[in-house]
């Protein structure tokens, strides 16, 4: 019996040896959901369904972070504390990845072209502000409400998202048209956000980071016609974005991911 109880014993311990880490089910979870995807290909909603439910299990503990890593403690660089990011994979149909932004940070509003991304906040309290493009709004050149700045090119753009969340909390999903593909992040506490991107940003295939600054609604519309909304529509929920620069002082610091490891496939 003695010896039957520690040959149980040592099966039980092979088993938890091989038991899938839950960044590892992520991982083979996006190869397969990812696999007939694109640029501009969404998913389809079982998916969609597959990571969002791991997504929300996830925690901080199952990628190694925590709220007293010293990349919070980072100093301010031209107004804009320091973020860091983890690379934990990427291959050409999706990267995974961990921002860690201390009390403050901002991650200025930028869009995700073609994309449709996962990002769980692992822990903290953070405000995002998100839009969407408005439906077949061309790009236009209108005077500044500083005229002496020149004209600005802008877009029309629609409200989406404008909150504070704190962990835990479910995972939230923007698509490439739809669910706020243009959004903003501030850090009230230190954050950790993991975000997976299907396709990732790729400058030779055009799918560079965009920044944008953001002008009221109303201060760029001139005209009767230009200030008029669909009906029941407030004016806050609108906002004419400006394509601009990366802006100063933001620094993105990448780090060693030390979290557990993730095995990649070669091919898929």
């Amino acid at each position: 019996m003695g010896m039957e109880k520690v040959s149980g014993e040592r099966k039980k311990r092979r088993m938890r040896q091989k038991k899938v880490t839950a960044v590892q089910k992520l991982y083979d979870t996006c190869t397969e959901v990812f696999a007939d995807c694109g640029p501009g290909v969404i998913p389809n909603a079982e998916g969609i369904e597959r990571l969002k439910d791991i997504l929300n299990g996830m925690t901080e503990v199952d990628v190694g972070v925590r709220p007293n890593m010293p990349y919070f403690k980072l100093k301010e660089i031209g107004g804009f504390p320091k973020i860091t990011y983890l690379h934990l994979c990427e291959c050409d149909k999706f990267s995974i990845g961990i921002f860690l932004l201390p009390p403050s940070g901002v991650l200025p509003l930028h869009n995700h072209p073609q994309m449709t991304v996962f990002s769980k906040l692992l822990f903290g309290t953070m405000h995002i502000k998100a839009y969407d493009w408005v439906d077949d709004a061309a790009l236009i050149s209108t005077p500044k409400p500083d005229s002496s700045e020149g004209d600005v090119g802008v877009r029309l753009a629609k409200l989406k998202v404008n909150s504070e969340f704190t962990a835990p909390c479910n995972a939230s999903i923007l698509y490439p048209t739809d669910g706020g593909n243009m959004h903003c992040f501030t850090a009230m506490t230190s954050c950790a956000v993991l975000d997976v991107l299907g396709p990732p940003y790729c400058d030779p295939e055009g799918r560079h980071c965009q920044y944008y600054r953001t002008h009221p609604f109303m201060d760029l519309s001139e005209t009767d016609d230009e200030k008029k909304l669909p009906e029941g529509e407030k004016i806050e929920s609108y906002a004419w974005l400006e394509e601009i620069d990366k802006p100063k002082g933001l620094s993105v610091i990448g780090a060693m991911y030390s979290g557990p490891k993730i095995i990649e496939k070669l091919a898929f």
